[in-house]
């Protein structure tokens, strides 16, 4: 930590999280989770471009942080958050589909991820980061009751609008089962900082497709979100 000029630090006005948490990349869940927070009297916090809540409940407490799109944006939230105490965070976000056995409104859950972005490399590990096991045991528990889910690796990438045919068709042969923009620095960060990280994402379109098939703007993909967000809510911490 000593060689870096500026560490993650938590602020004399930064509250002390509770142990675990959602970070929702995308504006939909970050909304969302907003509306749920207010109606549960959570607590709101600056966090950067993100909003952040506490919510504080006889049960249990957690924290919701979000929107925080691309790999540098939620690294730079994740560390925040870790400074404040943050130890096991569940990351919801979107992914595209790279397989026929994926389909909109799926659920991938991302063992591992193949990175083509560029915050992962500034954080040296020795090993691959994997997600934690623990996490997706109790992800995959509370989902399949109500979602198709598959495990697998996820390719993370910062050009959204060069996942070429040929990418698309060589990830998938080799198995990569979605594409995303954050999961694999999210989880290099989580390594590197001794936490547990582990995604759940909504398969929001199709690229596998002779023709792309968006699938997010749909009333159907929007009540999926809503429901995939509050069965985790109500059921997770």
């Amino acid at each position: 930590m000593k060689e870096c000029v500026i560490n993650p630090e938590r602020g004399k006005n930064d509250p002390q999280l509770p142990v675990g948490g959602f970070l929702l990349i995308n504006p939909a869940e970050a909304h969302t989770a907003a509306q749920f927070a207010k109606a549960q009297e959570g607590q709101r916090f600056f966090l950067y471009h993100s909003s952040l809540f506490v919510i504080n409940q006889p049960e249990s407490s957690f924290f919701l942080a979000g929107p925080a799109v691309g790999a540098p944006m939620a690294v730079m939230t994740l560390e925040k958050l870790i400074a404040m105490g943050a130890a096991k965070v569940v990351v919801l976000g979107w992914c595209g589909s790279l397989s026929q056995s994926l389909h909109v409104g799926d659920i991938l859950l991302p063992t591992w991820a193949v990175s083509e972005e560029g915050t992962s490399n500034h954080y040296p590990l020795q090993d691959e980061p994997h997600s934690s096991e623990y996490l997706c045991t109790q992800l995959k528990n509370i989902l399949r009751p109500e979602f198709r889910v598959q495990e697998g690796p996820i390719w993370t990438t910062d050009a959204p609008f060069r996942e070429t045919r040929a990418k698309v068709t060589e990830y998938g042969d080799r198995g990569i089962l979605g594409v995303d923009m954050e999961f694999a620095a999210l989880n290099t960060v989580a390594a590197f900082r001794g936490v547990e990280v582990a995604g759940a994402m909504l398969v929001s379109d199709e690229l596998y497709q002779p023709e792309w098939q968006p699938g997010f703007l749909s009333k159907s993909f929007r009540k999926q979100s809503r429901k995939f967000f509050q069965l985790l809510v109500d059921n997770f911490f």
